[in-house]
């Protein structure tokens, strides 16, 4: 079902002097681990899943350690979990990802800084901008600074996150404070080796457990009125406490340059790309020796002054390269330069983008910027210039050799996906009834939102469809259809959603994606998953669930069942019973599901037992090229070929070799009375006397038929 860790797992048991290879967030665990975490939790979400699902799977090595590991229902789970470090002395470690994760823990993480820790608390967070990013654009900067927690930037290579987990828990430890991790998805998943050390067993732990309960101490709550002794123990204890620590520990790093008259100011996780650029600009070489001085910010928050002004002092210019907004880091500069009477010019935002990710592209561009607002500069500016243009050149004289422009790829639904056939269902129901307010939401089932399905009003958050529509349908003449997957059912959904709906009466339908697991972020199980370990667990179904809330209009129905899925969404539309309305979309995820046959199959084909494999395809004589089955499906196992009828123009449907049989295809062409072109063929390995009988007789009388026809 799941991706195997075994590897990965045995990289983890290495000591003193061993050799870990393999993904950043992967050496980050490792790290954990030789830090001698106590416990260690979080919720999945790319770049950062790995990191729990390693740790879940190395259930023998965890209890070796005595560490506490647990996959939370949410982020607001995790975080609390961060409690243990406020009394005990035992390091903690939670996981999620970036901005959307901290919102969902922003209650508890607020009220966890407040009163502070004693064991050292770290949160991991995995941070993805630009472009190609699955989240909204905000910083978790903004939430660090908010409630004056560390947030710490280091460079991307495998050695300096690994120590930086080490410093980041005596820094925790050393001021009482929690500490962000962020690290950007590049350098999540980038490959590389660091030499091991022992791994560490907390003094508190499963094993060696705690004698007795901490003593009671008031002023360890985040309650009034020790609530505000602490806002002010943040500003007078623990941040100059942080700053100190930073310069005593070198946790940011300077490096030396021969234009002293210049210098760059940068994130950590930038380093990697900066280099790389100026390297490409001949300032510098890919073994991170730079013309221009730099001062790399391992930690971005808090910014020590004293570092700040020292490094800028009697130069001309500083660069300051920040990722994201607002530029937090650049007000602060400035801040920083104008109180010390220091009058280097500042440049950031006016030569780099506003916003999105800082790539090889936009380095460059910001560099040049930069460097050509430089007078008295020992470096040509047009010879600057003309060596960027050979970049971006090369760059468009490769596309001009493809003599194509590549079309946009955006995400979509797995083959087979089980979720594609309700989309294609729902957008057969509009044809009838008109247009529908759709409250799309987190999940793979926001892939319906492209085309061609082309449908979702709104996305708030994961688990808020429903919530989302609550306000809509009063001031509609027409139902509402809210989506919510089985994930974000458990997540957040059933308190937020069908809760709040049940107790203001709404009178929408909510369909639940229910496919097994936490799909998008790599089927982890859920209280649903028929595969989870925990007994208590695989009674908490969905429809038990809604059951006891006192849902009553409720139905489940299989996803793959076009036209039961119309009939039932037709009826939810129409119905005169007033109230929440609930299907139930059952279809287990594919992706899971292939990697559960598989090895089901392997292990049949090893004890010669018989093996089905379904295919479909389409008759090329009766398909009459009106591709109504690719516009209602968009499955990407159909697709188009030249009519073999030479009396014929229009190219036909054709099912290719990535095809899983799910069978979507015949179901819609059915629903839809579409054309009868699709059948269903069946594969058999290890077939019995019976089978062989039977196909021998098939192929006979196809052949005879074959023979019998003359051509007139």
């Amino acid at each position: 079902m799941e991706r195997s860790f075994h590897k990965e797992i045995e990289q983890l048991r290495q000591g003193d002097n061993g050799k870990f290879q393999g993904e950043g967030i992967l050496a980050v665990t490792k790290a954990l681990l030789q830090a001698g975490v106590g416990y260690v939790g979080g919720y999945q979400g790319a770049p950062v899943s790995n990191l729990l699902d390693v740790l879940v799977q190395a259930k023998e090595l965890m209890g070796e350690l005595g560490v506490h590991v647990e996959a939370n229902s949410s982020e607001a789970s995790a975080a609390a979990m961060l409690g243990a470090s406020i009394n005990y002395p035992i390091r903690g470690a939670v996981t999620w990802k970036s901005v959307v994760g901290t919102n969902v823990a922003s209650d508890a993480l607020s009220n966890l800084a407040s009163p502070g820790v004693k064991g050292g608390a770290m949160i991991v967070s995995g941070e993805d901008t630009g472009d190609g990013a699955s989240i909204i654009q905000e910083r978790t900067h903004a939430f660090a600074m908010k409630s004056s927690m560390w947030l710490l930037d280091p460079r991307p290579n495998l050695n300096s996150m690994v120590e930086m987990v080490e410093n980041g828990f005596q820094l925790s430890e050393a001021t009482n404070t929690p500490v962000i991790l962020g690290l950007r998805i590049r350098a999540c998943h980038m490959q590389g080796e660091f030499t091991t050390k022992n791994n560490k067993r907390s003094k508190v732990n499963t094993i060696d457990k705690a004698d007795s309960p901490a003593v009671f101490d008031y002023d360890r709550l985040a309650h009034p009125p020790a609530t505000f002794s602490q806002e002010k123990k943040k500003v007078e204890e623990r941040l100059p406490a942080a700053e100190k620590f930073i310069v005593d520990r070198g946790l940011n790093e300077f490096f030396d340059g021969r234009f002293n008259n210049l210098g760059i100011i940068l994130q950590g996780g930038l380093f990697n790309t900066l280099v790389n650029r100026l390297g490409a600009l001949g300032l510098g070489d890919q073994f991170g020796n730079s013309d221009i001085p730099l001062m790399v910010l391992n930690v971005t928050h808090p910014l020590v002054p004293g570092q700040i002004t020292d490094f800028c002092a009697g130069k001309d210019a500083i660069l300051v390269m920040e990722e994201g907004r607002p530029e937090f880091i650049e007000h602060q500069i400035n801040t920083f330069l104008r109180k010390a009477d220091i009058q280097t010019k500042i440049f950031g935002k006016d030569v780099f983008p506003t916003g999105g990710e800082y790539n090889a592209e936009a380095v460059t561009r910001g560099l040049v910027d930069f460097l050509g607002e430089m007078e008295h500069l020992a470096i040509d500016p047009d010879t600057l210039r003309n060596k960027a243009a050979k970049l971006f050149n090369d760059l468009e004289f490769g596309q001009e050799v493809m003599n194509v422009k590549l079309p946009p790829r955006p995400p979509g639904f797995c083959t087979g996906c089980p979720e594609r056939p309700v989309f294609t269902a729902i957008k057969m129901l509009k044809e009838e009834i008109g247009d529908i307010h759709i409250a799309a939401d987190i999940g793979c089932h926001a892939f319906a939102t492209y085309a061609p399905f082309s449908m979702g009003n709104s996305i708030l958050g994961y688990g808020l469809g429903l919530a989302s529509a609550q306000a809509v349908g009063p001031i509609l003449n027409k139902r509402t259809i809210s989506i919510m997957g089985d994930g974000g059912f458990w997540h957040n959904g059933l308190q937020t959603g069908v809760l709040s709906n049940l107790f203001n009466e709404g009178d929408g339908v909510l369909v639940i994606m229910q496919n097994g697991y936490s799909s998008a972020t790599g089927q982890q199980n859920i209280p649903s998953s028929i595969e989870a370990s925990n007994s208590i667990t695989q009674t908490s179904e969905i429809e038990s669930t809604l059951k006891a809330l006192g849902v009553t209009w409720l139905r489940t129905v299989r996803t793959y069942g076009v036209s039961r899925m119309l009939e039932t969404l037709r009826e939810a539309m129409t119905t005169e019973q007033k109230g929440l309305k609930v299907i139930i979309a059952d279809g287990e995820c594919m992706l899971a599901r292939q990697r559960r046959l598989k090895g089901e199959n392997l292990e049949k084909l090893k004890q010669d037992l018989k093996v089905i494999t379904p295919r479909f395809g389409v008759d090329d004589e009766i398909c009459t090229g009106d591709h109504s089955c690719i516009r209602l499906s968009g499955c990407p196992s159909l697709s188009l070929k030249d009519n073999p009828d030479p009396l014929r123009d229009e190219p036909v449907t054709t099912v290719i070799e990535s095809c899983v049989g799910c069978g979507l295809c015949g179901e819609i062409a059915h629903a839809a009375q579409l054309c009868p072109s699709f059948y269903q063929a069946e594969r058999i390995q290890n077939p019995n006397p019976f089978n062989k009988l039977i196909a021998g007789i098939r192929n006979g009388v196809i052949g005879w038929l074959s023979g019998s026809v003359r051509p007139q």
